[in-house]
C-alpha cells in the first residue's frame, strides 16, 4: 500500500513526531511510504512526492517544524487546484495522511467526499478544531507562553511597568487565555469576549489603585480592533490564504500605545509571533502527536478514510472529517470566567 503523509498551513511542534508515527509503523508493516513536500502544493503543481526510509524518522521525534516543509497553498485559485490533488492522489497513492488545521481538513473533507482516500491529523497551534480536546503544537505554544510571561513578571515588577504581551489566536483565544492563565497574566483580551479600550484602562487603573505597581496584559492577535477604537485593515481570512498576517495588525501595539496615552503607566509591547511556532515540542505534544498519528495510520489501513483521529476526554475517537470540517472551537465562558478571577 503507498500512503502518502503531508504537512498542510502553518507548522507547529510535534508534527515530526505525528509523521514519523505514521511512517515507521507503515514501514514495520511492509507498505511503502511517500512524503508530500509544501502541503498540497506538492499535489496540485508538479507532484513532488518521494519515498521515505527508516533515515528519514531517525531523530526526528523531537524535531520542530516538519521534515516534509508546508505551505498555506490556495487550491481555488486558479481554478482547478482541488480537481488536480483529487487526481494525483489516484495516481501516485493508496491513501492519504493529512496533517493540518481547519483550512487543511476542509479541503481533506472536500477530498474524501470525492472518494479519496484521504485520512486527517488535528493540527493547530490555535486548537480551535471542533470536535477535539488536543491539537499538535498547542501545549508547547502556550509552554512557551507561560515560560515568557514568567520572564516578562521579573522586569515588569523591576521598573513599575505595563507589559502587554500579544499572542497568536485567529479567531479564537486559546493560547492567549491558557498561556496567560498558566504564566499569571493580570488582563487577558480575546476574541470571544471583547473589552474596550476604557474596560483595559479601567482595570489597569484599578489594579495601580489597590497598589499593583505593574501589570502584564495578555492580548491575543485576532481581537476586534474596532471594539477597541481601532480600524481593521480589511477583511481577513480564517484560513491565512491570501489573507492579511495578523502580526502585521500590530494589535499589541495598538494596546499599549492607548494605555500610554492615557498617561500614568510606562508600557513595552512584546510580540511573540513565530517564537510560539518554533523549536522542540513538549514531552505532551510528542506523545500525543505520536497518538493520533498512529491512529491516522490504522485508520488507513482499515480503509476508515474520511475520518479523522480526535482526543476526547483523555482517549482517541474516530470521527468524521465533517466534525471538524466546519466551523470553530471557541474558548467557553467558564474557561474565561476561570482566568478572570485572577486579573
Amino acid at each position: 500500500m503507498r500512503i502518502g503523509v503531508l504537512t498542510a498551513g502553518g507548522d507547529a511542534p510535534g508534527l515530526n513526531a505525528a509523521i514519523r508515527a505514521v511512517g515507521l509503523m507503515a514501514l514495520r508493516d511492509g507498505h511503502e511510504v511517500i512524503g508530500i513536500a509544501n502541503g498540497w502544493s506538492g499535489l496540485a503543481t508538479p507532484y513532488a512526492g518521494r519515498r521515505l526510509t527508516t533515515d528519514d524518522f531517525r531523530g526526528i521525534v523531537g524535531l520542530g517544524g516538519t521534515i516534509l516543509g508546508t505551505a498555506r497553498y490556495d487550491l481555488d485559485n486558479p481554478a482547478g487546484g482541488r480537481d488536480t490533488v483529487l487526481e494525483a492522489i489516484g495516481e501516485h497513492l493508496d491513501a492519504l495522511v493529512a496533517i493540518g488545521g481547519d483550512g487543511t481538513q476542509r479541503i481533506s473533507n472536500w477530498l474524501a467526499e470525492r472518494g479519496a482516500p484521504v485520512v486527517g491529523v488535528p493540527k493547530t497551534l490555535d486548537n480551535d478544531l471542533l470536535g477535539t480536546d488536543y491539537c499538535i503544537g498547542f501545549d508547547t505554544a502556550i509552554s512557551l507562553v507561560a515560560e515568557s510571561l514568567d520572564r516578562l513578571y521579573t522586569t515588569a515588577a523591576s521598573h513599575h511597568r505595563v507589559m502587554v504581551v500579544e499572542t497568536m489566536g485567529r479567531a479564537t483565544g486559546w493560547v492567549a487565555a491558557l498561556g496567560g492563565l498558566a504564566g499569571g497574566a493580570d488582563l487577558i483580551v480575546i476574541p470571544e469576549f471583547p473589552m474596550t479600550m476604557d474596560d483595559i484602562v479601567a482595570h489597569l487603573v484599578k489594579r495601580r489603585s489597590a497598589g499593583n505597581a505593574f501589570s502584564i496584559v495578555v492580548v491575543a492577535e485576532g481581537v476586534n480592533l474596532r471594539t477597541l477604537g481601532g480600524t481593521e485593515l480589511g477583511e481577513l481570512s480564517t484560513e491565512g490564504v491570501r489573507g492579511v498576517r495578523l502580526a502585521t495588525r500590530g494589535v499589541g501595539q495598538f494596546v499599549a500605545t492607548r494605555i500610554d496615552e492615557h498617561g500614568g503607566f510606562e508600557v513595552r509591547t512584546t510580540v511573540l509571533g513565530h517564537l510560539q511556532r518554533g523549536g522542540s515540542p513538549t514531552a505532551y505534544d510528542r506523545i500525543w502527536a505520536t497518538r493520533v498519528g498512529a491512529a491516522a495510520y490504522e485508520a488507513a489501513i482499515a480503509g476508515q478514510f474520511g475520518t479523522i483521529p480526535l482526543v476526547r476526554g483523555g482517549r482517541i475517537e474516530l470521527q468524521p472529517l465533517s466534525v471538524v470540517a466546519e466551523g470553530q472551537r471557541r474558548v467557553p465562558r467558564e474557561l474565561y470566567d476561570l482566568c478572570a478571577a485572577f486579573f
